[in-house]
Formats: structure tokens, sequence, C-alpha cells
């Protein structure tokens, strides 16, 4: 295929002179590199997007005592994010399709750029909830249609490579997040990690305006709007990313509102998929779902995501409960493993050229269980040098999986299924991410509470190895106050603290193992996938619907 068929950009005719936005583009053009320029257009803006959703965790102090809020109203500034972002990622497809892919682009870029200053002016927890949801529906649009972006402008030999460079700043987003937020946070202020935002939202507005072909005509711009698909799937998804972003403050199915919300999604949900198979022109395209490379990845990608977002969301509570980490120090610790997907970049880049899509999906696979096998090794004395080879790991397999996985799902979809795919792609993604930190925090919680139960049943006062240890911690302190009745209250308090903290440590192996067996089991979907090497043509992938 060549680089015009794939673009659409002859290049260096004039019959396509109207379809170039600048004569910087015309050159770009010109000269060969024009499709990598759309490629860190569309890559940036999607990087500032999987930034802010865990830029803001190291912050969440500072704003809650800045504004005076609670510890749950405070956790509405991430949970109004991801619900925008969940129920719009669905729609990038049919947004892109009536408003133009270029024009859904930077108003995109320009809603979450606009609504980043709003953040950060934010006198109130309202206006900062509210700014947020903005916030999370104009960055909602920029990975799916970044990736869509992407596939639709890249030749079939090319996209492994151009998967693998957009990998990157997918996978290394959430890294660099914790990082960027804490400096800023310490150094300036919680409001300046939504303040930076601004010159690179201008910068990434100014590349696309330069770089991105101008937008064709479309037969969807003149549809009518299936406003009934988008109320149910924002009712449904809406309430579902609520459920899974304060059920567990909430005590799951004990409380009235979670059980509303989950009724609410669930019925909307079902409502949604009956409505949309039968409108003929829907909101979200179900019928994409015939193509079973897609069906297998979207599934595939809720365990990616659970495995990307999971192990993402542990070891920095590890650190900081279990090692006394702070914000940035944590921050750092995930630094190598960010470096080893860059590694990873140029391999998977290369290998993708010859071997088989599965191939590598399986190695990543086996990585990741390698991964969480060796973090479930952790003990009382693991530091950072003893995570530093597992987190190497995660970077590199979750980098081998990304790219991959991408081109096995949707490398085969004929251009007109493309973005449709790559939103529901991305949905599930983002979805199994919620999931599994939802998942991941409630087992945490549990199985502390469990494992505590189990290691104070195993302690006796008949014990001589615990009545050595009482001792010996009363005589240290004993020697600082003098008094013995209160050396002994001190002794006990101390060990409850060690029982605390081994328990919780045993629950953080049960994740690692549990996410383990995840990635063993859902192997069998890679049957499914495509292997990167038969391509389809237009006309029998039509065949298929």
């Amino acid at each position: 295929m060549s680089e015009a068929s794939a673009m659409p950009l002859p290049a260096g005719t004039d019959a396509s002179h109207d379809l170039y936005p600048s004569k910087l583009a015309r050159r770009a053009a010109e000269r060969g590199w024009l499709k990598w320029a759309i490629l860190i257009s569309v890559s940036f803006g999607a990087i500032l997007e999987v930034i802010d959703v865990s830029i803001i965790n190291v912050a969440v102090p500072h704003m809650q005592g800045n504004l005076g809020a609670s510890l749950e109203e405070i956790g509405w500034v991430a949970t109004g994010y991801s619900t925008a972002n969940v129920i719009i990622i669905p729609l990038t497809a049919w947004l892109g399709n009536r408003f133009g892919k270029k024009n859904y682009f930077i108003f995109s870029l320009f809603a979450f750029t606009v609504a980043s200053m709003a953040c950060g002016f934010a006198v109130n927890l309202h206006m900062l909830v509210w700014s947020r949801v903005v916030q999370g529906l104009g960055g909602g649009g920029l990975l799916a249609k970044a990736q869509a972006v992407m596939f639709e402008t890249f030749p079939k030999e090319e996209q492994a490579t151009a998967s693998a460079v957009f990998g990157l700043g997918v996978i290394a987003g959430p890294t660099l997040g914790p990082v960027l937020g804490g400096w800023l946070t310490d150094t300036l202020s919680w409001r300046w990690i939504f303040f930076i935002n601004l010159p690179f939202g201008i910068l990434a507005i100014w590349m696309i305006s330069m770089f991105m072909p101008k937008d064709e005509p479309h037969p969807d711009r003149e549809n009518r709007v299936d406003w009934w698909g988008i109320g149910l799937l924002a009712a449904g998804l809406g309430c579902l990313q609520v459920v899974l972003e304060q059920g567990e403050q909430d005590d799951w199915f004990d409380s009235k509102f979670i059980c509303r919300m989950m009724i609410i999604s669930v019925v909307s949900l079902v409502a949604f998929v009956w409505h949309e198979l039968r409108v003929k022109h829907p909101a979200v395209d179900l019928r994409v779902l015939r193509f079973p490379a897609l069906t297998a990845g979207s599934l595939y990608s809720i365990v990616l995501g659970m495995g990307l977002y999971g192990t993402l969301y542990v070891v920095p509570i590890y650190a900081q409960t279990m090692l006394n980490y702070t914000a940035t120090q944590t921050g750092i610790l995930l630094i190598p493993g960010a470096l080893a997907a860059l590694v990873g970049i140029i391999l998977s880049s290369r290998l993708l050229k010859f071997m088989d899509t599965r191939i590598l999906i399986f190695m990543a696979a086996m990585g990741m269980v390698g991964t969480c096998l060796w973090l479930a090794n952790l003990n009382p004395d693991t530091g950072s040098k003893e995570l530093f080879g597992p987190l190497v790991l995660r970077g590199i397999s979750s980098v081998f999986m990304f790219a991959p996985l991408a081109i096995a799902t949707l490398g085969s979809l004929p251009k007109q299924y493309v973005a449709a795919g790559s939103g529901f792609y991305s949905l599930t993604r983002q979805m199994g991410g919620s999931i599994g930190i939802a998942l991941i925090g409630t087992m945490v919680d549990k199985m502390t509470v469990v494992h505590r139960s189990e290691l104070v049943w195993k302690i006796s006062d008949f014990s001589s190895a615990y009545a050595d240890r009482i001792r010996m911690y009363a005589d240290n302190f004993i020697r600082n106050s003098g008094d013995p009745v209160a050396a002994k209250q001190q002794a006990l308090a101390l060990v409850d603290r060690i029982i605390n903290q081994q328990a919780g440590l045993m629950a953080f192996i049960d994740v690692f193992y549990v996410m383990a067996a995840m990635f063993v089991l859902t192997i069998p979907l890679l049957i499914f996938l495509d292997s990167g090497k038969n391509k389809k043509n237009a006309a029998e992938a039509e065949a298929l619907h």
C-alpha cells in the first residue's frame, strides 16, 4: 500500500493541493515525513490526556486542604474526569464523522486546555469538579481519535513502528504523571498541575492545524442525531464508572446510592445495545464487533488495562504505605520502568516486521506474569533495589503487548470501521483500568482484614516467641521512659503495627497472584486475533458484514 492511498494525501500532485492545510504540510508531504508529523501531533494530544489521569493523585491532599473538602468530596475530582472520559470515548467515531476528524480533534484539545485553566483557577470544589468533567469530555476524544488517525495515516507495513511510537507515550504517561504532579505541587502549588497544560495544549492545537489534512465530506454529517443512543450510553457508562470509582469507599452494595447507580447502569446499557442494533444511523456502531479480531482484542484490552494500570496502582501504594516514600520519591521509583519501555519500543517495532503479533502478545503476557510473580516475593525488607527488576520487566512487557495488540485488533479492519473500532478498543482498555483499580483496592482492604485475623489468632500469651518479642521491645522503651507499664503498652502497640504491616503485605501478594492468573487464563483469546501478516483487503472485509 502506498503512502498516498493510506493517508489520503496524493503527495506532490496539484490535484491534492487543497488537502494540505499549510505550506509546511505540503513540503512535509513532498519530503515523505508528513505522516510522522501527523503522528507526533495527535500523540501529543493523547499524552496530555493520559498524563492528566494520574497527575492529580499526588495533589489530592493539597486540593482537599485548600478547598476545605472532605476525602469523599475530593474523590469526585477524579470520578468526574473518568466518568466523562468513558462516556465520550465510544462517541468519538460518530463525532469525528459528523464534524470532521480534524475539527473534532482541535475542538477536543481546545476544550481540554480551557477546562484545565478553569481547574487551576477553581475557587471552590464545585467549580473544580465541573471543570474536570469538561476536561474529561475534551480529553476522552483525544486518545481514541489519535489511535484511529494513526491507523488511517500509515500504510500496513509501517503501522508496527507507528504503534510502538504512539504506545510509548500512552504507557509512559501514567508513570510521568505522578512525578510531574509531585514536583509541581511541592515546588509551586497544586494549581500548576492544570496550568502546565496551557502551553502544551496550544502547541498541540498548532501542530494539528499545520499538519493534519483537511476534512473530506462524509455522508454521516447529514444524518439525524441519535439522541436516544447518546443518552442511554451516557447513563449506562456514567453510572457504571461512578460505581467503580465510589464503590469501595461506600462499601459497595451496602450503599443504596451504589445500588441505584448499578441498576440504572445495567438497564441503560441493555437498552442501549437493543436500540443501537435497531436504529439506522447509530451513535455507536456496535455492528463493528462482527469482526472477530476486534471482539477478542477488546476483551483482551480489558486485561491489558487491568494489568497496565493495576500494577501502576499497587506499587505506589506499597511504596508509600510500606516504605514511607513521598509522592515525588514514588514517582522517581517508576522512572526505570518508563526508560525500559523506551527500549521495548525499539525492540517491538523491529520484531513486529517479521513476527506474528500473537507471539509477541503471548511473550508480553508471560512477561507480565513474571512481573506479578516477582512482585509476589515482597517482604518487609523489600526496597527500591528489589523493585527495580520487576518494574523494568513490566515496562518492557507492557510495550510489547500494547503495540502488537492494537495491530492485531485494528490493523485488519476496513478503513471505514477503524474509527469505530478504535473507540470501542480504547473504551475497553479504560474500563479495564477502572475495573482493575476498583477490584484491587477492595481486595487489598478485604484481604488485609482476613490476614490480620489469621495472624492475631496465632498469637498467644503462652507463646515463648511472642513473649520474648514483647519483652525485648519493652526493655528498649523502658530505657527511654523508665515506666514499665507505659513500656509494655508501647511494645504491644508496636507489635500491632507490625501485624498490620504484615497483613497488608500478604494482601498485596494475593493481588499479584490473582493478576498473574488473569493473564494466564485469558491467553486463549489470542487465537481469535489477527496475525498481523494476513492483510485483508477492503472487499474481503466488506464480505464479513
